[in-house]
Formats: C-alpha cells, sequence, structure tokens
C-alpha cells in the first residue's frame, strides 16, 4: 500500500488568461485534490508562481508533475524537497473579547494586530501551515467572528 502525504508542488508558467483553469482541470480530471493553491506573478517577468498543496504518494505526484509539464504555458514544475513555507491567516474578534490575551496569542504564532475598528479586532498570523492551525485551534475560546485563510506559499532553500 501506498502512503498518501502531504505533497507541495511549484509550478511556474507564462502569465496568460486560462492557465489556472487548465491546471486545475488536470487535477480534477484526474480526480487529484487541491489542498491549497495560491498564485502570483514573479516580480519583472512574464511569468507567475503557482504554489499547490495536494496530498499524494510519490507515485500519485510524479504523475501530477508529468503531466503538468506536458501543459504548454508551464516553464518549470518542480516538487519541494528541502522548503521555507508560510501561510498567512486573518482573524476578526468581537471588540468585547480581550485584547491584550489575543494580542499576546498572536505574537505568540508571528502575528499581531492589524486593525481595531467599529466593532471588531483583527489581527494576522504568518508562519508554517501547521503553527497557523495550531493558532486558529489556540483562539476559538475567544468567539472568532470570521477567519480567512491565505494557503501556502513556499521556497526551495
Amino acid at each position: 500500500m501506498e502512503i498518501s502525504e502531504r505533497r507541495v508542488i511549484s509550478v511556474i508558467v507564462v502569465n496568460e488568461a486560462s492557465v489556472l483553469s487548465r491546471i486545475t482541470d488536470l487535477f480534477s480530471a484526474r480526480g487529484y485534490n487541491i489542498t491549497s493553491l495560491t498564485v502570483a506573478p514573479i516580480p519583472d517577468s512574464k511569468y507567475s508562481r503557482l504554489t499547490i498543496v495536494t496530498s499524494g504518494s510519490v507515485r500519485v505526484v510524479e504523475q501530477i508533475t508529468k503531466q503538468l509539464h506536458k501543459l504548454i504555458p508551464v516553464y518549470k514544475v518542480y516538487e519541494h524537497a528541502d522548503l521555507v513555507e508560510k501561510e498567512m491567516a486573518l482573524v476578526k474578534f468581537p471588540i468585547t473579547e480581550n485584547l491584550s490575551d489575543i494580542s499576546a496569542l498572536c505574537g505568540a504564532y508571528n502575528g499581531k494586530i492589524v486593525n481595531v475598528g467599529n466593532g471588531v479586532i483583527i489581527t494576522m498570523v504568518a508562519d508554517e501551515p501547521r503553527r497557523v492551525d495550531h493558532y486558529l485551534d489556540a483562539i476559538k475560546r475567544y468567539n472568532p467572528k470570521e477567519i480567512v485563510r491565505s494557503g501556502a506559499v513556499a521556497l526551495e532553500r
């Protein structure tokens, strides 16, 4: 039995219309799930970087990367082995919660309070995805009103 593990794949593509759709179609047509997907242009180039988090065995991920290489707008595909990976989360709390407790908790997860507005406090943390999970577990007692996660970004060391 092959072990299914979390995998991070970067895809460098020509920045043009419909590229994202073609890549996600490739995943869905083969029954592969995308856990997280982030896309951004690469500064001073005609390319964009997609960071795709998926799960699968070594064989499945090899199959995915081979299929990605066949797509015309794809310039480069690589699965990360030794990487730096970060994810961001924004969380909205009612202003009635303890500001100093929330601030201290954010600090423990590379975060801070980014906005105090009309009845709400908004925090931001940026850390490894596993630590963002821990932060989101820890803040439950402060009654978060809304949570938004960015998805992972990664660079090879």
